[in-house]
């Protein structure tokens, strides 16, 4: 398998969704606690958006330089916490939600290397960080490229833990650190970046291991918490497959055939009504919508429908209502596609927006394409109606946007950037 690919998949993930909403971080309050938000799955309630703009795009709040990165930016109280790259180091940084100031930060050594050479795939793509936060009990919990993991105050930025993942589970051969920590009762579960060591479960108060799977071919997707008949289970990609494991003991409950070219499985799967994991894989993945069910304490995963209409790159699939919709493309273009939860029949393709990344505020679209675009749409089975749009971002915008009540925090690779999207009187 090709290292430097995998690491360009890598440094582009940026990954998706689940509904009904899994169970909150403990000691989280509702903002935006972790990859995907209060529920991980890019839909919030609440918000009123406004479905028209000025000439000049919706009212900024502030904006600031920030620096290289892809993590997503979280939202606690009345701080911001996100991560970036400065030089030969990875930051954690807080600032402050009503003028984007610092707040604090905390750096530590992340040259751009990977398994002892100077990895230009990484440095081509961008840095990173790939990996979004968790905040959860009054803690940051942050991973970096290299496998470096840190538990700091959210108040102050203090370390209360840290592991060298790399050298803690002896990951001789692993791909770049891309997916995002999951909360699970008093644990915090991640993948073991692109290696073949599995999952693994630490203690969130100190940071002892809990639990390790047994070996999985990792793709660099994120976890989603899921439940299964009163049975929770955390679903993760495998290189060509996905999988579901125990988050109580990491034990392996199932898995369904999903290859991809490389082991490219990128895109996070999409919980729904009726027992529904959509999963998508750009690469010659394709499409495939599994219905899950238990049976004598097993559950069996059957495969309703498969397209390769829709393959999803790295940006965040959405449920609405009957529909599924994403940015479908990998190298080359990706256009925003609707298709039929049921059948996987294609609806309708929107090609004036590029690679987009979305969240769905009460049926509200909020849109950041790849080349920098934002915009509000509403969508049917018919169509995508866009209501406003305006050009404000730099390439590569590929982080999705945060959305609390009605202000939108967004990041290039050069600034970060606050918006109020609300209703003007």
């Amino acid at each position: 398998m090709n290292r430097a690919i995998l690491s360009l998949a890598a440094a582009i993930l940026l990954v998706v969704a689940n509904v009904p909403s899994p169970t909150l971080a403990q000691g989280a309050r509702v903002g935006w606690p972790q990859w995907g938000g209060p529920t991980r799955n890019f839909h919030v309630e609440g918000a009123s958006i406004a479905h028209t703009w000025p000439d000049s795009g919706p009212r900024q709040r502030w904006r600031r330089p920030l620096g290289e990165g892809y993590s997503s930016i979280l939202v606690e109280g009345d701080a911001l916490v996100t991560m970036y790259r400065r030089g030969d180091e990875e930051v954690i940084v807080a600032l402050e939600a009503a003028t984007g100031a610092t707040r604090w930060e905390h750096a530590y050594r992340a040259p751009l290397t990977h398994n002892g050479y100077f990895d230009v795939w990484l440095n081509a793509a961008g840095p990173g960080p790939y990996s979004t936060p968790l905040i959860a009990d009054g803690t940051v919990f942050a991973v970096g490229v290299t496998g470096q993991l840190h538990a700091l105050d959210v108040r102050t930025g203090s370390v209360k833990w840290a592991h060298d993942l790399v050298a803690r589970f002896k990951l001789a051969d692993y791909n770049a650190f891309a997916a995002s920590p999951l909360a699970y009762r008093d644990t915090l579960i991640l993948p073991l970046g692109g290696s073949s060591r599995g999952v693994v479960a630490l203690n969130r108060a100190t940071g002892a291991t809990v639990w390790q799977s047994d070996s999985l071919p990792l793709a660099p997707g994120s976890p989603i918490l899921i439940d299964v008949e009163g049975e929770q289970q955390v679903v993760v990609w495998g290189q060509q497959d996905i999988a579901a494991i125990s988050p109580a003991n990491g034990r392996l409950l199932w898995r369904h055939p999903h290859p991809t070219q490389l082991g490219l499985n990128i895109s996070t799967p999409v919980w729904g009504p009726g027992n529904r994991l959509f999963v998508s894989s750009a690469y010659g993945g394709g499409s495939r919508m599994i219905q899950l069910s238990r049976a004598d304490g097993r559950t069996t995963p059957r495969e309703l429908w498969f397209n390769n209409r829709m393959h999803l790159h790295f940006g965040s699939a959405l449920r609405m209502g009957n529909l599924v919709i994403g940015a479908s493309g990998d190298f080359g273009p990706a256009f925003m596609v609707a298709v039929d939860a049921d059948t996987g029949a294609e609806l309708w393709r929107d090609r004036t927006f590029a690679r987009a990344q979305m969240v769905d505020a009460g049926g509200t679209l909020v849109i950041v394409d790849e080349h920098g675009e934002i915009a509000v749409a509403s969508i049917s089975r018919e169509r995508l109606q866009v209501h406003a749009r305006r050009e404000i971002l730099t390439s590569n915008a590929w982080t999705p946007p945060t959305l609390v009540a009605s202000t939108m925090y967004l990041r290039d690779r050069k600034d970060v950037l606050a918006f109020d999207l609300s209703r003007q009187p």
